[in-house]
C-alpha cells in the first residue's frame, strides 16, 4: 500500500521565489569586497544551496595556498558582507515575488493534507526579510520554515528536514518529499530518505546539470509535482 505524503519541503530562492542569479552575484561580490578578485560567478553559483559559511570556506580553499589564513573571522566577515547585501536586495529590489505557480501548488498540497515546509541555505535574518517581502511571514500557506543556521548541519545533511518531521510527528521519511533547484537540495532529500527528491529547473541549474546528481524526478514547474504525487 502506498504511503500518504504528509510533508513537502521546498527550497526558497530559485524554487519558490524568483531568482535571476542575484544570490550568486551577491555571494561573489562579498568575496571581491575582501580582496578575492579571482572568485568567479560560476564558482559562487556552484555553491548555491549550501550553508553560506561552509560555502565560503570551500571557495577560499581554492584561492589561498596557506590554509591557516582561512580564519573564522575572515569567514564571518565575508558572510556578514553577503548577509547585508542580501537583506538590502530583498528589501528594495524590484521583482521579488513567488514563482508564478508556487502559492497555488502550496494550496493544492494542503488540500490533500500535506504540510508545506521551506528550508534554505540562508540564515534566519535573510529568510525573514524574504518571507515578509512576499507576504509569507505567518502566512497559512507555509506550515514551517527552517534555516541553515538553526541546525547543527545544513544541506546536504538532512537536519532541517528532520526538524520539520519532528515538528509534525512524522517518523517515516517516505512520507516526505523534497523539492529544490540545486545539487544540495537533491542530496538533502536523498540523505533524509525522502520518498522523492525532486529537482526543478527554474533556478540555478539546467536539467542536464541536475541529472548528474540523480534526483528521483526532474520538473520544469512546480505544478508538475501535483501529477507526480497522484501517480
Amino acid at each position: 500500500m502506498k504511503k500518504a505524503i504528509k510533508l513537502a519541503v521546498f527550497d526558497i530562492a530559485g524554487t519558490t521565489i524568483k531568482d535571476n542569479s542575484n544570490v550568486a552575484g551577491s555571494f561573489q561580490h562579498a568575496f571581491l569586497n575582501h580582496g578575492f578578485e579571482n572568485v568567479t560567478l560560476a564558482e559562487a553559483n556552484e555553491k548555491m544551496g549550501y550553508p553560506k559559511p561552509l560555502a565560503i570556506q570551500a571557495i577560499l580553499s581554492n584561492h589561498v595556498s596557506d590554509k591557516a589564513t582561512i580564519t573564522a573571522d575572515l569567514i564571518d566577515d565575508i558572510h556578514e558582507d553577503f548577509v547585508q547585501n542580501m537583506i538590502a536586495y530583498y528589501l528594495t529590489a524590484p521583482g521579488i515575488a513567488p514563482m508564478d505557480d508556487a502559492e497555488a501548488v502550496f494550496e493544492s498540497l494542503q488540500d490533500l493534507g500535506i504540510k508545506i515546509g521551506l528550508d534554505t541555505g540562508f540564515s534566519r535574518d535573510i529568510t525573514d526579510v524574504i518571507l515578509e517581502r512576499v507576504g509569507w511571514k505567518n502566512s497559512p500557506l507555509i506550515d514551517v520554515t527552517v534555516c541553515s543556521d538553526e541546525v547543527e548541519k545544513g544541506r546536504p545533511y538532512p537536519d532541517m528536514i528532520r526538524v520539520m518531521m519532528d515538528r509534525f510527528g512524522i517518523t517515516d521519511p517516505k512520507e516526505v518529499i523534497k523539492i529544490g533547484d540545486t545539487e544540495v537540495d537533491v542530496n538533502e532529500g536523498h540523505n533524509a530518505g525522502c520518498l522523492m527528491s525532486i529537482a526543478v529547473t527554474t533556478g540555478a541549474f539546467s536539467e542536464e546539470e541536475l541529472l548528474k546528481h540523480h534526483p528521483s524526478h526532474i520538473v520544469n514547474s512546480l505544478t508538475e509535482i501535483l501529477d507526480l504525487i497522484d501517480q
